[in-house]
């Protein structure tokens, strides 16, 4: 029972973690990379897709993202999507390949993104010490209906802590990755 509870925690633990390495990869830095047009949606034959399902996106060099839509009538559709994203980049097309040049970031920016970066984090923690919250009382739960004893919800409630050290451990590090990535020049 104490296992299962543990497992649980775990389990929806990592599923917020990888919810916040999902966010992060929305964080755009100076550097391409193909996971920052993801969000961005084209009509495709009458239906809103992502863009990685109506063209291939590939780096380029460091700071160029090459798009080739499988279909060359769709080259004005996605340049277009690009251009009215929120993410400010100025794409150009040359045939049916579509390059889209990453500004640097200013400084007074990278400090802005590296303000929201921490407040992802911030809130993935809540979330994991919730989870955390979540366990123990369900342990709890486990020893006042006599299904556990107090010695092994003690010794639950310890793995849990066990379990939620990772996971803040873990968004820490993918924190302090995310932030020197951002101050790079």
């Amino acid at each position: 029972m104490i296992e299962d509870v543990q497992q649980d925690a775990r389990n929806r633990m990592n599923k917020s973690i990888e919810a916040f390495k999902a966010e992060l990869s929305k964080i755009r830095t100076g550097r391409a990379h193909p996971s920052l047009l993801n969000h961005i949606n084209v009509d495709f034959y009458g239906s809103e897709v992502p863009i990685g399902q109506a063209a291939n996106i590939t780096v380029e060099d460091a700071r160029t993202l090459a798009v080739a839509p499988w279909d060359k009538s769709m080259v004005p559709i996605i340049e277009k999507a690009i251009m009215t994203s929120d993410l400010g980049l100025n794409p150009t097309t040359a045939g049916t390949v579509i390059r889209v040049p990453m500004p640097p970031l200013t400084e007074e920016r990278r400090k802005e993104l590296v303000k929201v970066v921490r407040e992802l984090a911030e809130n993935a923690r809540v979330a994991i010490r919730n989870i955390r919250r979540d366990g123990n009382n369900d342990l709890k739960t486990l020893a006042r209906d006599k299904d556990i004893s107090e010695d092994d919800e003690h010794r639950g409630q310890d793995l849990v802590q066990q379990v939620t050290n990772q996971s803040t451990d873990e968004i820490e590090s993918l924190l302090q990755t995310k932030e020197k990535e951002l101050m790079e020049i």
